[in-house]
């Protein structure tokens, strides 16, 4: 059963802390305060990412997702009605500015809407994370704490809404005990770069409490 939190300021067991879009956001990954030069690496294409194999059981592209405005929820499996708004949630750096998703590992990761895969990068914080922006180039959706990405992945690469990009991990700074999807989306401008961006909050865009 996939189970969904709500607090991210209330995951207090997230012992290190979580990784900040704010902090993303503001610097580039060279002089981020979050990166260590030293592990962490904008992964190519060809660089050795981690891919896992999906659950041969996988019914295929849409089913088991869950959908609301042409948008769906990031975790296959996982109903809108399960989840919370901790967007605002306190952490020691400031506001969360994501939602986390709660699933087991090995859950599929799947795009939250069509667009383009704009970034594949392994950071100390965030570990696997996507970065896709819309086809129009004013939204990036962020997913982060991947176990691994879909074989085939690569940045440049078109996706639709519900393909599968990876599954649910705990790598970075997640606790392993408790594997989940950090989430996030920015409001972009077609120009600015991938790490930067104004957050917005994915609750209401999920659960249809406001138009995305």
């Amino acid at each position: 059963m996939v189970l969904v939190t709500a607090g991210v300021t209330s995951l207090a067991w997230a012992l290190g802390g979580v990784i900040m879009m704010s902090d993303v956001r503001k610097t580039s990954p060279s002089t981020s305060a979050i990166a260590d030069t030293s592990a962490e690496t904008a992964a190519a294409p060809d660089a050795g990412l981690t891919t896992v194999a999906l659950p041969v059981e996988d019914p295929g592209p849409g089913a088991g997702i869950a959908a609301v405005g042409g948008l769906r929820i990031p975790v296959r499996g996982v109903a809108s009605a399960e989840l919370v708004d901790s967007f605002d949630d306190v952490r020691a750096k400031g506001r969360h500015e994501a939602i986390d998703i709660m699933a087991p590992e090995g859950t599929p990761v799947v795009a939250m809407a069509p667009g383009r895969v704009e970034k594949l990068f392994v950071s100390e914080a965030g570990g696997n994370t996507v970065y896709i922006r819309s086809f129009d180039g004013t939204r990036m959706s962020y997913y982060a704490h991947l176990r691994g990405y879909a074989p085939g992945l690569s940045e440049g690469q078109t996706v639709r809404a519900g393909q599968t990009l990876g599954t649910v991990g705990s790598s970075g700074n997640a606790d392993a005990e408790a594997p989940h999807l950090h989430f996030a989306v920015m409001r972009m401008t077609p120009d600015e770069a991938w790490w930067r961006g104004t957050p917005i909050n994915p609750y209401p865009l999920l659960t249809g409490a406001a138009a995305p």
